[in-house]
């Protein structure tokens, strides 16, 4: 059994990257070692030591490009959590959980109408929990919402980390896609959360899957994980990809009508491909966020009756289901994660910000 610290270790956000107002200088943003104090948990609350926590977009933005938190610096980044309850609520104290990265309020009306993922009053770790975060030795976090893992078979429990966010993430844009089984999919980008949407799609019975994305490597992987057909976009724009796209159809009998595509890169080149793949009676779900604008003529949606949707993180009560897919193989993890000591977490965020690898780091706690 964990015993309860004394202290929180924790790598601290104390300055995000800024410019100087005068120079225009950019000024690099710091993460710093610190020991805080381990606040007294409330009712409904628990004290988590941290077995890992994943190093997620988010996070990258908040560092290197002061995209506002609710909660200011110095804050504890990260929100990609597993690990073991040590204290609190005596019914999880020993428990393996899943810290989820949106909680709900539960009390507001988005929550009493199952759209809680958007709830306005959410807790996200790393953002509006206070000061704390993922990259520590311990968070505090209410119980409600928490995802036990009741069985994870040979998955170390830091790789599941990433369930938190980048695998139920997708599972939720299922949900506002009402994807069903058969259905077929198109998905644009393939790393970071888009490699495990391919793999939810295919495990809720999608049909066939098209993967898109620049980085070849990435497409011939996801042929073992999920995708039927995957097209290379590199040097392409959107009008090559939809001929590839309609050759595919043509040669395998399938219509042009009703796809489901999930624009996962945020990207202005991901998003114009993606809605020139829009059409008649389909679905066009946003995951992927990006600053970049993109022109469409919306009176398209009106003559192909078809819809654009936006999806934010993930439904608690998903997890289970999500962690279910993880554990009996339909969703693999360990081949897109790889761990590090938290003690690198200055390199890591400098990898994964200039060259984002296609295994997702997930940082363990070495204090």
């Amino acid at each position: 059994m964990s015993t309860v610290p004394d202290k929180i270790k924790a790598w601290q956000m104390v300055q995000p990257t800024a410019k100087n107002k005068e120079t225009g200088e950019k000024i690099p943003g710091r993460l710093e070692l610190v020991e805080i104090p381990v606040p007294e948990l409330k009712e409904g609350e628990v004290l988590v030591k941290v077995a890992g926590c994943g190093v997620c977009h988010t996070d990258l933005g908040y560092f290197y490009d002061g995209v506002p938190t609710v909660c200011k610096p110095p804050l504890i980044l990260g929100h990609e959590i597993s690990g073991t309850v040590v204290a609190g609520d005596k019914k999880w104290v020993g428990k393996e959980v899943l810290v989820p990265a949106v909680m709900p309020c539960r009390q507001c009306e988005l929550c009493k109408t199952r759209r809680g993922n958007r709830c306005l009053n959410q807790k996200m770790p790393g953002n509006s929990t206070g000061v704390y975060g993922g990259f520590a030795s311990h968070i505090p976090v209410p119980s409600l919402d928490l995802c036990e893992i009741k069985k994870r078979g040979s998955i170390p429990l830091e790789e599941l980390s990433v369930v938190a966010d980048a695998v139920t993430t997708p599972f939720q844009a299922a949900k506002r896609a009402g994807l069903e089984v058969g259905d077929n999919v198109i998905v644009i980008g393939v790393g970071g959360v888009g490699q495990y949407m391919v793999q939810t799609a295919k495990g809720l019975g999608a049909g066939t899957v098209i993967a898109v994305d620049i980085v070849e490597e990435r497409l011939r992987k996801m042929l073992k994980y999920g995708a039927d057909f995957v097209i290379n976009a590199s040097g392409k724009g959107p009008a090559e990809v939809s001929a590839e796209v309609k050759k595919i159809r043509e040669q395998q009998g399938l219509p042009g009508y009703g796809w489901k595509i999930f624009e996962a890169t945020g990207s202005k080149p991901g998003q114009e491909t993606a809605l020139t793949l829009l059409s008649f009676t389909g679905k066009l779900i946003i995951i992927g966020f990006g600053m970049g604008k993109t022109e469409y003529m919306l009176s398209r949606l009106m003559a192909f009756d078809a819809e654009i949707i936006g999806t934010w993180g993930c439904l608690p009560e998903y997890y289970p289901q999500v962690l279910e897919m993880v554990v009996t193989g339909k969703i693999s993890v360990g081949p897109f994660v790889q761990t590090r000591p938290m003690s690198q977490i200055r390199e890591a965020f400098e990898d994964a910000h200039h060259t984002p690898p296609d295994r997702r780091i997930v940082l363990v706690p070495d204090f």
